[in-house]
């Protein structure tokens, strides 16, 4: 099965994180390839990936990262697939400095983006997963089925 979305991260600790983005694809069915790319240690890497990604079958990218966090907007210079963000959690700023290096993208270069940790690892994987089912009518069903279950299994009352 071909893989259409990459999960892409700038470390292996950022797998704690990014792990929910891969979760969610397997929960629908969704074909995944993940991948440490660093934007500042693997640059060529990162390049070779990001440049060949739509050809390898990849519709869409997540792209998580920490601290200065540039691996997102790196790829999304590299590709006009749709590339969304996620802020990895950082020892010293709690990822805030993630998450703006993330979301303060120049114009030209847009990169979704999505909370800090795994709360918006797990929303792009559903993000990914919603594009996808644009031109997908089961990955589309299995989208909503996925919301219908979500919304039974909060109780009405504590």
């Amino acid at each position: 099965m071909v893989a259409r979305v990459g999960i892409v991260m700038g470390s292996v600790s950022d797998w704690e994180t990014m792990r929910a983005a891969a979760d969610v694809l397997d929960e629908l069915g969704v074909a995944h390839e993940v991948r440490v790319v660093s934007a500042h240690r693997t640059p060529r890497r990162m390049v070779a990936w990001a440049e060949g990604a739509a050809a390898r079958g990849i519709r869409v990218i997540i792209a998580g990262a920490g601290g200065a966090a540039h691996l997102p907007g790196m790829v999304a210079s590299l590709t006009t697939l749709p590339v969304l963000g996620v802020p990895v959690e950082s020892a010293v700023l709690r990822g805030v400095d993630s998450l703006l290096s993330i979301v303060q993208m120049p114009a030209g270069v847009p990169v979704g983006t999505l909370a800090i940790g795994p709360a918006g690892a797990r929303n792009a994987g559903l993000l990914a997963a919603a594009i996808l089912a644009l031109g997908d009518p089961d990955l589309a069903h299995r989208l909503a089925e996925l919301r219908r279950f979500q919304s039974e299994s909060v109780p009405e009352t504590p």
